[in-house]
């Protein structure tokens, strides 16, 4: 059995879920925050996700990040050598998915990892009649840019656990590729 590590930031802008999504994740589905707290600095999160079919886990170091501009120097220190990335949205704001370009440039600016696993989250589908993202040009968004494409409703607690459980696996995979690549060698 093995256990791995990964820091995963978790970025976007400002009041599209990051914290609640986390909160969602870490606590199982049992906290949803009523009150909302800015977030100003980077909240550490730590979960572990049992990788199916293989006896592994990984430990997920969830980095929520603020979304707000001021600050991100505060921040950018944390954000050193991540291991994969979560970009979240709300699916009725355009603004914060058309940010979510800068928030990737951002994070992969951190690392000095070629391929970096990601997902990209549109988050509050309970609020279908004010959509104003279409879920196709996420998902080609998505694609285009190297990452698997999620929807989900934290005030609904739809969703919540996917995009975290892809990250893992993801990870996972990643790590395992790299064993066979070593083991290749001898």
């Amino acid at each position: 059995m093995v256990k791995l590590s990964a820091k995963c930031i978790v970025a976007g802008d400002t009041t599209v879920g990051k914290s609640t999504l986390v909160q969602l994740f870490q606590s199982d589905g049992s906290h949803f925050a009523k009150n909302y707290n800015m977030t100003t600095n980077v909240d550490l999160s730590v979960k572990t996700v049992h990788i199916p079919d293989s006896g592994n886990s990984v430990e997920l170091f969830l980095c929520d990040s603020p979304g707000k501009a001021i600050f991100y120097e505060l921040t950018e220190k944390m954000w050193d050598q991540p291991s994969c990335v979560c970009l979240v949205f709300d699916v009725t704001n355009e603004t914060t998915f058309n940010s979510c370009s800068k928030w990737l440039q951002r994070v992969r600016s951190k690392t000095s990892c070629p391929h970096l696993p990601g997902v990209l989250v549109g988050n509050k589908t309970d609020l279908a009649c004010r959509r104003a993202v279409q879920k196709e040009h996420c998902q080609e968004w998505a694609e285009n840019n190297g990452l698997e494409y999620f929807e989900t409703s934290a005030k609904e607690m739809e969703n919540y656990e996917l995009p975290f459980q892809a990250l893992a696996k993801a990870f996972h995979q990643l790590y395992q590729d790299r064993v066979e690549s070593f083991k290749s060698l001898v």
